[in-house]
């Protein structure tokens, strides 16, 4: 599905701030609020925006240890390894990628002997040949 630069703009002015108020939208993109209004719902009913979500102070998150723990997959098991990882209330997210590993998960815990426990636990997983983890120390930026 195509979008125009609007939408695009639009988009990532919601990703900044999701519950920013429609009148703060269209005026930092010169837009009348009744214009933002009705592209709003239109890329919400064609599914380009699937919902809304809290993004986390970095001063909360800094208190976090949060790392990018990289794994290789046994030919054949990645569904399974994926379900694995979607249960693990410590793992935010996981991505698919190219290069040596298979995916990528971002994880974040309270503390540095849980992160030990849950790296340990996806190593263990059946299916999952290794893992290599780096520990983030701050984030520049995020959308």
């Amino acid at each position: 599905m195509k979008l125009t630069d609007a939408d695009e703009a639009l988009l990532s002015l919601l990703r900044e701030h999701a519950r920013a108020p429609t009148a703060e939208l269209a005026r930092r993109l010169q837009l009348s609020r009744t214009t933002v209004q009705s592209r709003l719902e239109r890329l919400e009913r064609q599914g380009v925006i699937a919902g809304y979500t809290v993004r986390l102070n970095e001063d909360y998150e800094r208190e976090r240890v949060r790392a990018l723990i990289m794994i290789t997959v046994f030919p054949k098991r990645m569904p399974s390894v994926v379900e694995a990882l979607h249960g693990m209330s410590g793992v935010r997210s996981v991505q698919s990628v190219s290069g040596p590993w298979d995916l990528v998960a971002a994880a974040a815990v309270p503390t540095i002997g849980e992160m030990d426990v849950l790296t340990d636990r996806i190593g263990a997983l059946d299916g999952v040949e290794r893992t290599t983890s780096s520990l983030v120390l701050s984030t520049k930026f995020a959308r």
